[in-house]
């Protein structure tokens, strides 16, 4: 489980292509790993993935195809950044919201615009996931957990 509160900014080293799922290499830029194990959960951007070789400030990652049609993982180039977040532990705080890290699907974003010292954003999700957006829900875009102001039809802010 997550909390859907970005903990650190990674950056994708390299993309290895097997059989139609890929392994992924991250540099967790300032995250530190030095408690984890091969075996532990991390979010990235959003999808719950089982870390392989951790080291100090990376790991490596398979991806399944599923996953990769599902996330923004399937589009990602070597060098571009993404979220992470470390599984929480039982005994951990929770801040924000439990999320799970299982991606149902893609959205898009609609528009962005200014509100008092925020920013509200609208986002246009898949037909079959529409009747899950409920006002004051929440809802996790790569991984950032997020409260549902307003939804009607396809579309949520």
């Amino acid at each position: 489980m997550f909390t859907g509160i970005v903990e650190a900014m990674g950056t994708l080293v390299s993309r290895t292509d097997m059989g139609g799922d890929s392994r992924l290499v991250i540099d967790t830029g300032t995250l530190s790993l030095a408690s984890c194990r091969t075996g532990d959960s991390i979010s990235i951007s959003g999808a719950c993935l089982t870390m392989l070789d951790p080291l100090e400030n990376s790991f490596a990652a398979d991806v399944s195809q599923e996953t990769l049609s599902l996330t923004i993982l399937g589009g990602l180039a070597e060098g571009e950044k993404v979220n992470l977040e470390l599984a929480m532990g039982l005994h951990d705080r929770m801040g924000g919201h439990l999320v799970t890290g299982h991606v149902d699907g893609l959205g898009r974003l609609v528009s962005r615009h200014e509100d008092a010292r925020a920013e509200r954003f609208e986002f246009e999700v898949p037909r079959q996931l529409a009747k899950y957006v409920a006002r004051k829900g929440s809802v996790c875009i790569d991984g950032v957990s997020l409260t549902v102001n307003a939804a009607e039809g396809l579309r949520f802010e």
